[in-house]
């Protein structure tokens, strides 16, 4: 069962178990101060007033186990072990671990449970947990649900300092911490997890880190800078000039070239540290062209850093200066990886920015407007906000992931570059678009070309809400048993719509699953023991289970959950 939606989660020495974080993959920073102990007590005692009394009854059921270190097998003492409704995630029941690493919450009531852990010094996980999926226990008749073990993996402490020329400490520095793609997910990059600033000693620290590939990167401003625009004429020679500097981005170890940055390899528990050191280099001065628009306004360019694809800071052009001028100046530009924006119709300039320069208007990629509207497969208009993402699919210059906001089912992106993108939609879940209809041709999918004109489209969603529900089954010693921990994946008949509608979860304690926010179509659900290392993204890997999968077919008429009529048998991986 995925871990989606438990967000009213229990505190524990670790700070909230925070399922909606689970989700996200972040990770809730380090406690710190000296208030911090008492804190940790008042949140103790605050979850264990709060949870209803259960007398260990016959009429109750049991979940009870032994919390162990996953690098070293050791029991673990103090764990917060947390039964939650599976249904919006309420906390029914918790105890801590004894010395000997076990726990047990007694007289539960027939219900499934997510099964959260947490301690001080390990990462905070749901039970079994995968990415954002986990397998929820189902205590009941037949049931063995009293000796689990439930493996938490030490945390990570990533920590250094920050220094500039002459090796004094850097206060104030952004420390940006990015982490490499862990699994098979299409479309995973590396993505920022985490920010810190220096204090007055350079200092940064990370903590409770899962163990993962991590990229570290600081972007800082010189104290003593002082930037003048290259425009302005002084009669003599400016000794402020001298001070017209700027710190790079620079990445760990030390560099200011991207591609040359030093991957941080974390192990579950390990301490690293890794230091940044910042050279001051002359500051750089970029001049775009501001033409008007055909309304008379102003095309105002915009300049956007780009770290690991991801933008970390972004500046317009000045107003004032656009009118007066015709021109617009960036001032106290570092040398770095920019995206601009310039011209009407826009273009994108990709710059590797090492001088100052005017920028030619004719550099970049052509780029146009893309609007749309989401709608219900009945027609209307979607109501109410919603999130829209085109991500691209091409990788080429200028494309990166945007994000727009959808208001009464109206969208729109300004300047997106040629190529092949997929658009997809979210609100408190993922709205799935089944079909797309571009200049009155409606295809299936979610994939839309774009080219050198403005693009006005028509997504059709999926509101249904469907959940398909079955088991897994694996046969042991003759005899077919619920398995716990398969991967289960619900692939479309048609594979060119698999990133858009592809759906997974991870088989419960008795091997149930249910698959969330499946669209209209014809499906075939597989599932794979140990699979989590698949590449499952892939076509040629996924189709080698399609065979012996069960096939489903939702429609609009199938209600709100469709029930497979058989087991989904357990294949290898």
């Amino acid at each position: 069962m995925a871990s989606k939606g438990f967000v009213n989660c229990p505190s524990g020495p670790e700070g909230p178990i925070d399922s909606a974080g689970f989700l996200r993959g972040l990770k809730p920073p380090p406690p710190s101060g000296p208030d911090f102990s008492a804190h940790l007590l008042l949140l103790l005692l605050v979850v264990f007033a709060s949870l209803p009394m259960f007398s260990q009854q016959a009429s109750g059921y049991r979940i009870a186990g032994t919390v162990v270190s996953a690098s070293t097998g050791e029991p673990v003492w103090g764990a917060t072990v947390a039964a939650l409704a599976e249904e919006g995630g309420r906390t029914v029941a918790a105890v801590a671990s004894g010395n000997d690493g076990r726990f047990a919450l007694e007289g539960l009531p027939a219900a499934k449970y997510q099964l959260a852990a947490s301690k001080r010094g390990f990462v905070s996980a749901f039970y079994d947990q995968h990415e954002e999926f986990s397998s929820a226990i189902v205590p009941g008749p037949g049931q063995d649900t009293g000796s689990l073990t439930f493996r938490l993996v030490p945390s990570a402490v990533l920590r250094g300092v920050v220094t500039a020329d002459g090796g004094d400490p850097v206060a104030g520095a952004t420390v940006m911490l990015f982490q490499k793609p862990q699994g098979h997910n299409p479309g995973e990059k590396i993505a920022q997890v985490d920010s810190a600033t220096t204090d007055d000693t350079g200092s940064y620290e990370f903590g409770n880190l899962a163990a993962g590939e991590y990229l570290l990167a600081v972007k800082a401003e010189p104290w003593y800078a002082l930037h003048r625009p290259a425009a302005v004429s002084h009669p003599a020679p400016d000794p402020a000039a001298a001070l017209d500097v700027a710190y790079p981005v620079t990445y760990f170890d030390s560099t200011t070239d991207e591609a040359s940055a030093m991957p941080i390899v974390l192990a579950g528990g390990s301490r690293e540290e890794a230091n940044v050191s910042l050279h001051a280099v002359p500051a750089l001065h970029l001049v775009v062209e501001t033409p008007r628009k055909q309304d008379g306004s102003i095309a105002r360019p915009e300049l956007k850093q780009t770290v690991f694809g991801s933008v970390v800071a972004a500046e317009s052009a000045g107003f004032m200066d656009a009118i007066q001028r015709g021109t617009t100046e960036f001032s106290g530009v570092p040398p770095g990886h920019y995206e601009l924006a310039q011209g009407d119709p826009p273009r994108i300039v990709a710059l590797d920015a090492a001088a100052s320069q005017q920028v030619d208007p004719n550099a970049g990629v052509p780029a146009s407007a893309v609007t749309g509207i989401l709608r219900s497969a009945s027609g209307a208009a979607l109501t109410g906000e919603a999130i829209v993402i085109l991500e691209p699919l091409d990788g080429a210059q200028g494309q990166r992931t945007m994000q727009a906001s959808c208001n009464r089912g109206a969208f729109s992106f300004p300047a997106v570059t040629a190529g092949t993108w997929e658009l997809r939609a979210e609100n408190s879940g993922e709205l799935p678009i089944v079909s797309m209809t571009v200049g009155g041709r409606m295809h299936t999918g979610s994939q839309i070309a774009v080219r050198d004109r403005p693009l006005s489209l028509v997504a059709t969603v999926s509101e249904s809400a469907v959940r398909v529900e079955g088991f897994a089954r694996k046969a042991v010693a003759g005899v077919e048993t619920g398995l716990a921990g398969a991967m289960v994946v619900l692939v479309p008949q048609n594979m060119a719509d698999f990133r858009g509608l592809v759906r997974r979860d991870q088989s419960d304690s008795d091997g149930s699953f249910s698959l969330r926010d499946v669209a209209s179509g014809s499906y075939t659900v597989v599932a794979i023991e140990d699979g989590w290392a698949l590449d499952w993204s892939r076509s040629e890997v996924i189709g080698r289970y399609l065979p012996k999968g069960i096939a489903v077919t939702v429609t609009d008429r199938s209600g709100k959950v469709v029930r497979l009529s058989q087991p989904v048998p357990v294949q290898p991986r």
